[in-house]
């Protein structure tokens, strides 16, 4: 097929795009920035554009992953945020529809599932997010607006009967979180520790899409968390908000003295745990590593599996 791959200069494209072309498949990368797998520069806002993309390349499928993310909150004005996540994302659907695209598969977030509330830690037992999870009320303009987008991939399907397959990936990131002010644990420590709870692997993300672009057509239209597999159960909320450190020992008990040799600590508390049970029943797709895949690595005193990079740089803002 040939797929149009929007953000391919981005962090989850640069993987993704070759695990497309291994499955024999064509990506036709599309970027505001410069990249080895971008054959086009430009925005997913600019209609004409995408337009003129999807007929001169003959396109089969589409992957959308480009999108203004937190980080940007910072330097872009909301209406940009609208431009870009909401109407991109409507013109990507449209034009789509309109080329006889077979297949749409939509990269949002975890981000817009976590309200003021949650983010604050508020109640005594953590939260057990899952796709159930509502009311919906994301905290600033990026979950907004990847919200939006989302339902506006359900009504392009409802109205065309596109296949559209909606991926909320929890965090993938390699850089430093921009709330480490607020962490105890270093980088690495943080993310090893996420592994339980909120976070996966760029590999694992681009594996995901990998599996919802051939799952799309049979599907119709899903909508699925995707995360490293968590080892809580709902019965742990309340101790995970109390004693997270204590839940975690007992589920693994060699794990304070293996991060103690690294001179990691456990966390006190646990405010949400993402389930992405939905996506191994309906979409066939577990992610390969979790926080066992972790201790292993540290019982071998092998190499982690997964990347912290503090100096990583999107290519957007380093261009």
């Amino acid at each position: 097929m040939n797929i149009l791959l929007t953000g391919s200069s981005g962090w989850l494209g640069r993987h993704l795009a070759p695990l497309l072309a291994a499955d024999g498949h064509h990506p036709v990368g599309l970027d505001v920035a410069p990249g080895p797998y971008t054959q086009i520069i430009g925005g997913v806002d600019d209609r004409a554009l995408v337009a003129r993309i999807m007929r001169d390349y003959r396109i089969d499928a589409v992957v959308h992953a480009a999108a203004l993310h937190k980080p940007d909150i910072a330097r872009v004005s909301r209406q940009r945020f609208i431009d870009v996540n909401v109407s991109g994302t409507l013109g990507l659907l449209e034009e789509a529809v309109a080329a006889g695209v077979d297949r749409f598969v939509f990269t949002s977030t975890t981000s817009l599932m976590i309200s003021a509330a949650i983010r604050a830690g508020q109640g005594e037992a953590a939260a057990w997010i899952d796709e159930t999870l509502t009311p919906l009320a994301p905290r600033n303009v990026y979950g907004a607006t990847k919200l939006a987008a989302e339902r506006l991939c359900r009504l392009i399907h409802d109205d065309h009967g596109l296949p559209i397959i909606i991926l909320r990936t929890s965090r993938f990131f390699p850089e430093q979180d921009d709330q480490a002010h607020l962490i105890e644990q270093d980088g690495e420590n943080s993310k090893a520790v996420e592994l339980l709870h909120r976070r996966l692997t760029v590999e694992d993300a681009a594996e995901a899409h990998r599996i919802a672009l051939g799952r799309a057509p049979d599907l119709g239209f899903g909508l699925f968390i995707i995360s490293a597999p968590t080892p809580f159960v709902p019965a742990d909320m309340l101790d995970l908000k109390r004693d997270a450190a204590a839940v975690i020992t007992r589920l693994y008990p060699d794990v304070r003295e293996l991060f103690a040799a690294r001179g990691w600590t456990l966390p006190a508390s646990i405010d949400r745990v993402y389930d992405a049970a939905l996506a191994e029943r309906m979409l066939g797709f577990r992610c390969r590593t979790d926080f066992g895949v972790v201790l292993e690595s540290l019982r071998r005193q092998g190499r982690l599996p997964f990347t912290h990079d503090p100096s990583y740089i999107s290519p957007q803002l380093a261009g």
